[in-house]
């Protein structure tokens, strides 16, 4: 049997296999180390070994009673009162709740000394057992032989994944009392022998199979824990990618908008509304372009955690460039909310440190509270706040009013009749002389557009070009207001030139001189009596660029104006290297001319600077004699303006040149 026994060790020694995240076992008949496997055998064993132990206790009340009458009281006593004590106490110590809240290390020492435990306990059980079974009769002693064969076969079944406990006890067992039974002179000795060996061999191996296939499937568990621990740590990895912006350490455009719409969402459920602010830094694209895109990022950088560590912000994103949108506590009121808009204002201004450098800027802040709208309602508000402060000044706060919302309703209904009406049909042109101060003839003629949302009211270039812009419409105006110009008013003829104002996306636009090329000559007039007038927001958006496109209307045979200079003259020093043939002076600077010394300096230098390049030189703008003489004194002989001559039609523009020839004529 010993030697049955022996094999059955060792052939469960070939079953054995390293574990990846335990140490080496040696033989398959031993339980796996580690943290995991102790808690797994833990756990499993704590639903079997309490009803193990009880039923060992069922079984010694059996016996004791069972020998009652056979067996001196002082012999059976100790199996229920000793035995079976420690086995309700072992049954206790294991029940399930206990175990769970028992510390790994102490799990893996009851582990640890379960099995000598356990075989030292059935060994003394066997004992006890023998002791009686000698004073039983053959039907007495086959009660034992029944009793302790299904307290075995139970125990080993039991300790399915403890299967050294199992062999251990197993052995425990069979060892006194297949002794103690081939000596009795049972009649049934052998058999009964053969056949607790026999079973009990073949309920070894069951168990080690058990225990095998425990293990195969707990490496499985830990395998697929191990899979779902890094698909859990790769779904937070993406979505961080997906809501982080990762220069920032904000929420991302995509992140705050879904925070917006949920928010948005609450207050239609009667919630609190929050408020939206829009952060537009001013001075950024300066330091982008002198510094570095570096400088630029540690500005980013700071400004988030400027916006982080203020109060009544609830959360904060980044919608891209220098724009930021922050969402504030939804118990301000109108007046709170502009002191927390004013507050992260001032926090904006605290400059940078980068790279030995001091990074200067301020944030323009637009701030509305939050409806029933959607989001891009929202957002739309909040950033008509945001234009009207940057209008205002760097840094400026302005909360979105009942005033804003009328403008912007108007404003809206605007934009759809423009985006939806023809404009051939809701366009007109007027037309402003320009004169020769020295003659008082009119040497040429500026063409002004005016648009009608419902053909009464007439707006002027300042209030419907944006519209133009965002609707993509600029390109066919254009062509519509020089295709009509150069039909209704031929000044060419009269040897007058004609201006067409061109806006900053015409001047961009690919493909702009070609088409205007062909219009000029479907009307048969000659290119250099056509001067296109461009502003200094187009030059100095791209002023590579621009300077191509500029070229290219001139190897046409036009003529170039640069419109409006002066209003934003930091490009003076770039007018020598742009192929110009005319500065027309901004009106503000002509409005200043008579009683500002600096604006008659910088117009004095200005006209020095065309007399130099060798260009023409005229002021838009003048309104009376006092200017006009201030600026015939600065050597200035073109104008135009109200003084001079107001915008009239087609018709009336050509009499103006006919009867202002005959006169210069007599």
């Amino acid at each position: 049997m010993f030697t049955g026994l022996r094999s059955l060790v060792a052939r469960g020694r070939r079953f054995g296999r390293p574990l990846r995240n335990a140490r080496p076992f040696s033989s398959s008949w031993q339980q796996r180390e580690g943290d995991n496997f102790t808690l797994a055998y833990a756990r499993s064993l704590s639903h079997r070994l309490p009803l193990l132990y009880l039923v060992v206790v069922f079984d010694m009340l059996l016996v004791a009673f069972r020998f009652r009458h056979i067996a001196p009281g002082w012999l059976i006593a100790p199996g229920p009162i000793f035995l079976g004590g420690f086995a309700l106490w072992r049954a206790y110590y294991w029940r399930p709740a206990a175990v769970e809240r028992r510390a790994t290390a102490v799990l893996r020492r009851d582990l640890a000394s379960m099995s000598w435990l356990g075989a030292f306990a059935s060994f003394l059980f066997a004992l006890w057992g023998m002791a009686l079974y000698v004073h039983g009769d053959w039907e007495a002693q086959s009660f034992i032989h029944y009793i302790f064969a299904v307290t075995l076969f139970s125990g080993i079944l039991g300790l399915g994944h403890s299967p050294m406990t199992a062999l251990r006890i197993a052995i425990a067992t069979t060892i006194p009392t297949t002794g103690q039974i081939l000596f009795s002179g049972h009649p049934n000795a052998v058999m009964v022998v053969l056949v607790q060996v026999v079973v009990t061999t073949l309920l070894l191996l069951i168990t080690n199979g058990h225990h095998r296939d425990f293990v195969r499937l707990e490496l499985s568990r830990q395998q697929l824990t191990r899979r779902e621990r890094e698909a859990a740590r790769l779904a937070q990895e993406n979505l961080l990618q997906a809501t982080i912006d990762p220069l920032t350490g904000g929420l991302n455009r995509r992140a705050i908008l879904d925070r917006l719409a949920e928010d948005i969402e609450r207050s239609g459920r009667g919630v609190q509304r929050a408020w939206l602010a829009l952060i537009d830094l001013d001075g950024f694209k300066h330091i982008n372009d002198t510094y570095g895109h570096a400088a630029g990022d540690a500005v980013l950088q700071a400004v988030a955690n400027r916006l982080g560590g203020m109060e009544r912000v609830r959360c904060f994103g980044r919608l891209g460039g220098d724009e930021f949108a922050v969402v504030l506590d939804p118990s301000l009121d109108h007046a709170a909310a502009f002191a927390i808009g004013t507050a992260l204002s001032d926090s904006l201004r605290a400059p940078v440190l980068h790279g030995g450098a001091v990074l200067r800027f301020s944030g323009s802040i637009g701030v509305h509270r939050m409806d029933g709208r959607s989001v891009s309602d929202c957002l739309e508000r909040a950033d008509a706040a945001l234009y009207k402060a940057k209008e205002l000044s760097d840094g400026a706060v302005v909360v979105f009013s009942p005033d804003d919302e009328a403008e912007l309703q108007d404003r809206a209904a605007i934009t759809r009749l423009f985006n939806e009406s023809n404009l051939a049909d809701r366009l007109k042109l007027v037309y402003q002389p320009i004169l020769d101060a020295e003659s008082g003839g009119v040497i040429g003629l500026e063409a002004f557009v005016r648009w009608s949302p419902d053909g009464e009211r007439w707006l002027a270039p300042g209030q419907f070009m944006s519209l133009a812009e965002a609707t993509g419409r600029t390109g066919e105006m254009t062509r519509t207001v020089m295709a009509r110009a150069l039909a209704e008013c031929p000044a060419w003829k009269y040897g007058r030139w004609l201006a067409i104002n061109l806006s900053p996306r015409d001047v961009m636009r690919t493909g702009t001189a070609e088409a205007l090329a062909r219009l000029v000559e479907d009307h048969g007039a000659p290119p250099h009596s056509i001067i296109l007038e461009v502003t200094e927001r187009a030059l100095l958006e791209d002023p590579k660029r621009a300077e191509a496109q500029l070229l290219a209307f001139r190897a046409r045979g036009f003529r170039i104006a640069l419109d409006d200079f002066g209003a934003g003259w930091s490009s003076l020093n770039q007018v020598h290297s742009l192929p110009l043939d005319m500065i027309k002076i901004d009106q503000e600077l002509s409005r200043a001319l008579a009683t500002d010394p600096g604006a008659r300096s910088l117009v004095g230098t200005i006209v020095s600077l065309a007399w130099q390049l060798g260009i023409d030189c005229t002021i838009e703008g003048v309104e009376d004699e006092a200017q006009a003489s201030t600026a015939r004194a600065l050597g200035i002989r073109l104008m135009q303006g109200y003084h001079l001559g107001r915008p009239q039609p087609a018709a009336e523009a050509l009499a103006l040149i006919a009867d202002n020839a005959l006169s210069l004529r007599a």
